[in-house]
């Protein structure tokens, strides 16, 4: 299971929010890039980078951080946040992005998502669905549709999705602990790559989160909270222990 660190910008500066609430923004580094080279010194190899100025004015802003991130460390980063347009995506990959993920453009524009999708590969388009009491949020969670997060997956699925990052946002920072009934429905219904978002506390919620299957899990402020160390994470892959990796994906 890959290991992937997230940085949220707000105002060029790495944030971590409670519940998706922008009031609730707490500022951990005003330096995103130091904050990614820290992880990169560290072992990490991929990084989830969310433009939360881009997800609420609906088209990307933090566009100049997500260059200096991929051009100044080795990171592979999937970005997301405010990608609308052609013309967002155009600039979210020639800025260095080596996944994007949508999610609001899923929900409310599927055949701009579908397109994206056939034109640039299902390695390269990361389907996001973030929800709350199994209803998929938009708009940088600020708006909530009628779609059930589950059957919107599997939808996807068969139109060709492969990768999906999954947030429960009733967990999203609260550092209790991860949605593992949610997720193994969703992987008993499909087989996607599931990467898992939000709630992660501790090595074990890891450790239960490759049990059930994920592909992934996207660590933010249990790291940033000093409940997770970096070299905690190293010491894991080094010693091989509970399946865990940080460098067992190839890169895109």
């Amino acid at each position: 299971m890959r290991i992937i660190p997230a940085i949220d910008i707000i105002d060029g500066k790495c944030v971590r929010l409670t519940k998706g609430d922008y009031s609730t923004q707490k500022i951990y580094n005003e330096n995103p890039l130091e904050v990614a080279k820290e992880f990169e010194a560290n072992g990490i190899r991929y990084l989830h980078l969310v433009d939360l100025d881009g997800a609420k004015s609906k088209h990307i802003v933090n566009h100049v951080i997500l260059k200096e991130i991929s051009t100044k460390t080795s990171l592979i980063v999937d970005f997301g946040g405010g990608i609308k347009t052609d013309e967002d995506i155009r600039i979210a990959f020639e800025n260095g992005a080596a996944q994007i993920t949508g999610g609001s453009i899923a929900a409310q524009q599927p055949e701009t998502f579908l397109r994206w999708l056939a034109t640039y590969g299902a390695d390269k388009i990361i389907l996001g669905a973030d929800s709350h009491n199994r209803k998929i949020a938009t708009h940088g969670w600020q708006q909530q549709s009628q779609l059930d997060v589950v059957d919107f997956i599997a939808g996807y699925e068969q139109k060709g999705v492969e990768y999906v990052v999954c947030t429960d946002i009733s967990k999203d920072g609260m550092l209790q602990g991860t949605s593992n009934d949610l997720y193994a429905e969703i992987l008993h219904r499909t087989n996607v790559k599931l990467i898992a978002s939000g709630g992660v506390s501790s090595i074990n919620d890891l450790m239960e989160l490759k049990r059930i299957g994920c592909e992934g899990a996207i660590i933010g402020k249990a790291i940033y909270e000093g409940h997770i160390k970096l070299m905690e994470l190293r010491s894991l892959i080094d010693n091989a222990l509970g399946g865990l990796t940080l460098c067992d994906k190839t890169e895109n």
